[in-house]
């Protein structure tokens, strides 16, 4: 079910326009520490003094043999070199790190973090108690987002690489090209790396269709729908860094950037996918995910991250604002987000997916995610032994759907699954025919062009329920949601418009304080994405002169304006979101000492209808 109601245009249509839009204060109350603690992540400082820990230690320069003889004499051991990466990962004993920070080459000492796949059937997510099957539609994505009119001008990414940091990627005909398979290099680093760099999840795999699939296996007389993928002549580059359960550590993703990047002239790698993510525990220019990204960024790089799935996480009571996963939230990436096609290919029906994680991000309140794609219930390929179709066979789908003579019998080759990770590869394979097209486009070139291109005349206000909870979700398209809007490929292809090609000139806005100190505004700075030089609109979202005004059906006051949001007037209850002062507490982020538990994603494998 879903409320459809008045459409908003909320970009302008120059992509210069100025413009302002104001929101409530995000300001945090800052914990006063030493230049010790400060070089320790949060979440080390609290580790037991006896127990060994597994670390990423960053200096101020390419680790040296040297660097690492200072952590072997402090009791640690190298557990990773790390390419051209200005850290490595270690094990050492948590009573070494406050001597280890010390160092001055050290500048931040984090945990060797777990991250995980980013579709909705996660194994660290809560999934629907719900054991039925989800309803299989045709998605029509591919026409959603204006790919047809690509492959029209005879676009299919031929000759550009991109990198797929996932899973792994099992061969089967529909991702083989004229010249064999598309998959022209495999490198494993799961378990120390070395095996194979074969799909045992089945997630990379899904990712790989979306991105490249060639429809061998839905081609024909026989067939009346082939399943598509969006640039099926790129060069994939597996980088298996995700287990059998769809788990890895950041050090794991790191030496894969790495190996891309070192790979970049040989396979012409442009693009690199990541659908994967973790919680944001520090700020971007902290985390070494996200300096690892920035690197294959500065190199030349388009890399597109899945903003997450926690859009439904109310734990904080913020309705799933401020749940961007690292490293979505660096500012220089492309954030993908989830749409629902609603199962037909006309853009102005598409709808939020309601799991789809919202901005601004933790810590620095840079608006995410960038732009949105088709995310839900997307059918692409698997082979029948990985875990997932183990653990979910309802989501194969019956031959019915797409052969002229099928019936209820189940296709071993397609699958349903959803989530912002098979948004990602929609928006890469975009990328790649931009490209393909214009290879002298720079990666913020590329960010611009898509974002000023985005599809913005979205409904505003949709609900979803969950079947099962019976919980219904209230979705808003506003920037913190979508983006800049929907990807449509071919006003990207169209597009002449060219941002600076210096790194850096299309930085993701980030929301300040105003002058006035209740209300955030977007940022100036140097990107040619924020501030009063941009394609935010000529006016503001939604109305004469606020964000969400006076007359939006979430009630009478205005949201995230100066007086509280979402009051007792509204349908959500009589909480408030974001209160008059803090966010989310007083002192710190996601209650009294941590951040977002991965375990409170409460979406589910089987998308929404």
């Amino acid at each position: 079910m879903r409320q459809k109601q008045q459409k908003s245009a909320f970009w302008g249509h120059s992509f210069w326009g100025p413009m302002f839009i104001m929101f409530c204060a995000l300001t945090l109350s800052a914990r006063p520490v030493d230049a010790q603690s400060s070089k320790i992540s949060a979440d080390l400082q609290t580790a037991n003094a006896s127990d060994p820990v597994d670390v990423i230690v960053q200096f101020n320069h390419v680790p040296t043999t040297s660097d690492h003889q200072k952590v072997f004499n402090r009791g640690g051991r190298l557990k990773q070199e790390l390419g051209q990466f200005q850290g490595a990962a270690y094990r050492v004993p948590a009573s070494a790190l406050a001597d280890l920070a010390d160092d001055p080459d050290v500048t931040y000492v984090s945990p060797d973090r777990p991250l995980f796949s980013t579709n909705t059937g996660s194994p660290t997510a809560v999934l629907s108690t719900n054991t039925g099957s989800p309803t299989a539609v045709l998605d029509y994505h591919t026409a959603s987002v204006n790919a047809p009119d690509a492959w029209a001008q005879g676009l299919n990414g031929s000759g550009i690489g991109v990198a797929v940091i996932d899973s792994g990627i099992i061969n089967i005909p529909d991702l083989h090209g004229p010249n064999g398979n598309l998959v022209v290099y495999s490198q494993n680093f799961v378990n120390g790396g070395g095996g194979s760099a074969n799909d045992h999840y089945g997630h990379g795999t899904h990712v790989a269709g979306i991105l490249a699939g060639n429809g061998e296996n839905s081609s024909g007389p026989q067939y009346f729908y082939t399943f598509l993928g969006i640039a099926s002549g790129v060069n994939i580059v597996n980088l298996r860094v995700l287990d059998q359960n769809g788990n890895g550590t950041d050090s794991q993703v790191i030496a894969a950037i790495e190996t891309a990047i070192q790979l970049q002239s040989e396979y012409n790698i442009r693009v690199i996918n990541l659908s994967l993510g973790r919680p944001v525990f520090e700020s971007y220019t902290l985390d070494p995910l996200c300096q690892a990204v920035e690197q294959a960024w500065q190199a030349g790089i388009v890399v597109v991250v899945a903003a997450g799935n926690y859009g439904r996480d109310d734990a904080a009571g913020t309705n799933g604002y401020g749940t961007i996963t690292a490293p979505g939230n660096d500012p220089y990436v492309i954030t993908v987000g989830a749409m629902k096609t609603e199962g037909t290919a006309n853009r102005a029906d598409v709808l939020p997916a309601s799991y789809s994680s919202k901005g601004p991000t933790l810590f620095d309140n840079v608006v995410k995610p960038d732009i949105v794609a088709p995310g839900n219930l997307i059918i692409s390929l698997y082979t029948p032994p990985e875990t997932l179709n183990q653990e979910y066979p309802g989501n194969e789908i019956p031959t019915s759907l797409y052969q002229t003579n099928g019936n209820s019998t189940s296709s071993y080759t397609y699958f349903l699954l959803s989530g912002t990770s098979m948004a990602t590869p929609v928006v890469s394979g975009a990328v790649a025919l931009m490209l393909q097209q214009t290879p002298g486009l720079t990666p913020d070139q590329v960010k611009a062009r898509l974002m000023q291109s985005a599809f913005k005349n979205l409904v505003e206000y949709s609900t979803a329920t969950d079947p099962t909870t019976g919980v219904t979700y209230y979705e808003q398209a506003d920037i913190f949601t979508v983006g800049a809007g929907y990807l449509d490929i071919q006003a990207a292809l169209a597009d002449t418009s060219l941002a600076p090609a210096t790194v850096g000139s299309a930085l993701s806005p980030v929301v300040t304080i105003n002058s006035a100190g209740q209300v955030l505004v977007l940022a100036n700075g140097s990107s040619v994405l924020g501030g009063n030089s941009v394609l935010w609109g000529s006016s503001v979202l939604w109305g004469s002169s606020v964000l969400w005004g006076s007359s939006t059906n979430v009630g009478q006051s205005v949201l995230w304006g100066s007086s509280v949001s979402l009051a007792n007037t509204s349908t959500q209850g009589e909480s408030v979101l974001w209160g008059s002062s803090v966010l989310w507490g007083s002192s710190v982020l996601w209650g009294s000492s941590t951040t977002p538990d991965p375990e409170a994603a409460a979406t589910a494998i089987y998308g929404e209808q």
